[in-house]
């Protein structure tokens, strides 16, 4: 098939889109594909011209555009599949305070938070003991996070986050592990347990993409009814939310056994060693095993 590959964008995630890339290109034309590669930060306005000479589209973006939905209306409106969800559940997903809301609706356990669309007056205080996280509403890859450990510093991350971020979200501190679980299709796969290295606090933006910065093990070493529960709320979410195809779903495990969902990604880290790659491996597909399957669900879904 003629597959457009489009990647990169004009979020602060833009090189983890790039990176990712490059390995889903490969695989590609290993898989027998002709590739072209678009990257809508160049040429936003000459996409639907492109895609509807194209049979499939693999989307790798990361933030917005791309997991907002944007794209794939885009290509929708022209025809052209493509790979993981739909405008819709891509929007609802990207939005951690309405995705929140859905996970709720759906009995699904997540922590308490509170929505900021704009800066808070100065006395303003968070509704829970520190420390907090403050977070984009809209962002990922860990980026736009802050741990708050004090009211001393909460003036200065206020400002910080706001200088690039329209809406934030604030959630207490959750104690415990992360663990993350992809949905392929309709099955839940092995979850990952993650374990930040070097003492970090909690897996960062450095923790995620620098070399040794985390300690990822698949499957997660989990009590069995743990882990039979990991997999069952990610796809619950994943369903609640109306996704299709694939989703990554994070959660805190708390030393009591409770879990915490914290949000789902639609279009997860795609190199060969992102978590849900590690995931599928543990199902005995390969990377290119696991290209060729989100092509797959992708044709099946229009």
């Amino acid at each position: 098939m003629n597959i457009l590959l489009i990647a990169g964008g004009w979020s602060s995630e833009r090189e983890v889109s790039l990176n990712g890339a490059k390995g889903i290109h490969e695989a590609l034309l290993r898989l027998g594909h002709t590739v072209t590669f678009f990257d809508p930060q160049h040429s936003l306005d000459g996409l639907l011209t492109v895609a509807r000479s194209h049979d499939f589209a693999f989307i790798n973006l990361h933030g917005s555009p791309g997991e907002d939905g944007m794209v794939q209306a885009m290509l929708a409106s022209v025809k052209c599949p493509f790979q993981g969800s739909c405008a819709v559940g891509s929007f609802i997903a990207l939005n951690k305070s309405v995705s929140k809301q859905v996970f709720r609706s759906h009995g699904l356990p997540t922590p308490e938070w509170e929505f900021l669309a704009k800066r808070p007056s100065e006395d303003w205080r968070p509704k829970f003991s520190y420390p907090v996280f403050i977070k984009s509403n809209t962002g990922g890859s860990s980026l736009g996070l802050c741990r708050v450990a004090s009211e001393a510093e909460l003036a200065e991350t206020l400002d910080t986050l706001f200088a690039t971020e329209s809406e934030l979200i604030v959630e207490p501190l959750v104690e415990g592990v992360e663990v993350t679980c992809g949905v392929l299709g309709e099955e839940a796969l092995p979850p990952v347990l993650i374990e930040p290295a070097d003492g970090a606090a909690f897996f960062d933006y450095d923790a995620k993409y620098r070399p040794g910065g985390a300690r990822e093990i698949c499957p997660a070493p989990l009590p069995e009814e743990i882990t039979a529960q990991v997999q069952d709320f990610a796809l619950k979410a994943h369903k609640a939310l109306g996704l299709r195809g694939y989703s990554r779903t994070d959660f805190i495990y708390s030393p009591d056994g409770s879990l915490h969902l914290l949000e789902v990604n639609t279009l997860p880290g795609m190199t060969a060693t992102s978590l849900l790659p590690q995931e599928a491996a543990a199902v005995g597909l390969s990377f290119d095993d696991l290209i060729a399957r989100l092509i797959e669900l992708g044709l099946a879904a229009e």
